[in-house]
């Protein structure tokens, strides 16, 4: 695996576009592009978000209808989680073969909304050679509480995560290597030769990568603060700081014994080859918060936060034994074979 601290490189192609894109819509809207949600009207009490979930980009053919459903309306609560909201409407745009069961989908669909007290409420069907799904997700502000935002972040605040990092991307390595989950039932290549406790850390790494876990708590939570910005991890924490340090004007420094990767999961990602620094750093697709608080603050317990590092002046970059290297923008970037 590459260093996950190369001395140069330049911002990411979807970065590029998305700048691009707000200064083409600077007079109609283009304020509103750029974080995880956009408020409607700016500064009210709406936001709304939309992700995507499609066949051989954001998951690998056979994959139950289940977890797609699953997947796809965690990724948009994650992005309202990130804005401190509350979700209330949801609408989907479902294509797929003639053959998908989509009955299976749209019951464990109904089942999550219901979970997250979210009404589905419309959307459109059409048939396609592979699975496209999109939603859009509309939520409100609590009562009393502010948006959160990328371009909060102050110099001297605190840098935390909201959860462990790299297990999403290490779930990810290990379908490619063949193992398959199916409901709760792992199979992996006798090839790997997993038992004991690095099978146990090969089962939560899938999960993580398939079944992704919002974290409106945090989120709300975070709303009641006076303080602080926060994004969540889609793309990993090189890419996502570096958005929220740009939007904020701001730079970090992230110290690396900090990282939040569970012991198991380093020795898995050594089994499989993996550098289980890049996966923390690069991987992707985490999907927990990272944020900005006051040196004060501090997030309940409850809620299994990590302090990571600090606000700072200058650019992102990475501490580790005293000596720090510049942290780049590395996670996914769909637009990247374009640059």
């Amino acid at each position: 695996m590459a260093d996950p601290s190369p001395s140069s490189a330049k911002f990411v192609a979807e970065d590029k576009l998305i700048r691009w894109l707000r200064r083409r819509t600077a007079d109609r809207g283009g304020r509103l592009i750029g974080d995880d949600a956009a408020v409607l009207p700016a500064g009210e009490e709406w936001a709304v978000t939309m992700d995507s979930q499609i066949e051989d980009v954001h998951f690998g053919r056979g994959l139950e209808p289940e977890a797609i459903a699953r997947r796809l309306l965690a990724v948009n609560l994650s992005d309202l989680a990130a804005m401190g909201g509350v979700p209330v409407f949801a609408f989907l745009s479902l294509s797929a073969p003639g053959d998908f069961d989509h009955r299976r989908f749209f019951a464990a669909l109904v089942a999550e909304c219901e979970e997250y007290d979210l009404d589905l409420a419309g959307g459109d069907l059409t048939k396609n050679r592979q699975i496209v799904a999109v939603m859009t997700v509309m939520g409100r502000r609590p009562r009393g509480q502010r948006w959160l935002l990328r371009g909060n972040a102050r110099f001297g605040e605190d840098l935390w995560l909201g959860g462990t990092v790299g297990e999403a991307a290490l779930g990810l390595a290990l379908l490619r290597e063949g193992a398959v989950m199916k409901g709760d039932s792992l199979h992996v290549p006798e090839s790997l030769d997993l038992s004991g406790d690095l099978l146990i850390a090969a089962r939560r790494a899938i999960r993580r990568h398939l079944l992704p876990t919002p974290q409106l708590e945090l989120g709300r939570w975070l709303g009641t603060q006076e303080e602080g910005a926060a994004i969540d991890l889609s793309d990993g924490i090189a890419s996502d700081l570096n958005r929220l340090c740009q939007e904020s004007s701001v730079g970090a420094e992230v110290e690396i014994e900090r990282l939040p990767v569970p012991s198991d999961s380093k020795r898995l990602a050594e089994t499989l080859g993996c550098d289980w620094r890049r996966l923390a750093l690069a991987g992707g697709e985490d999907y927990v918060l990272l944020f900005t608080l006051p040196n004060e603050a501090e997030p309940p317990k409850r809620l299994g936060c990590v302090r990571l590092g600090r606000i700072k002046e200058g650019g992102v970059v990475l501490l580790e034994n005293s000596e720090s290297t510049p942290l780049l923008p590395l996670g996914w970037d769909h637009l990247a074979a374009k640059e």
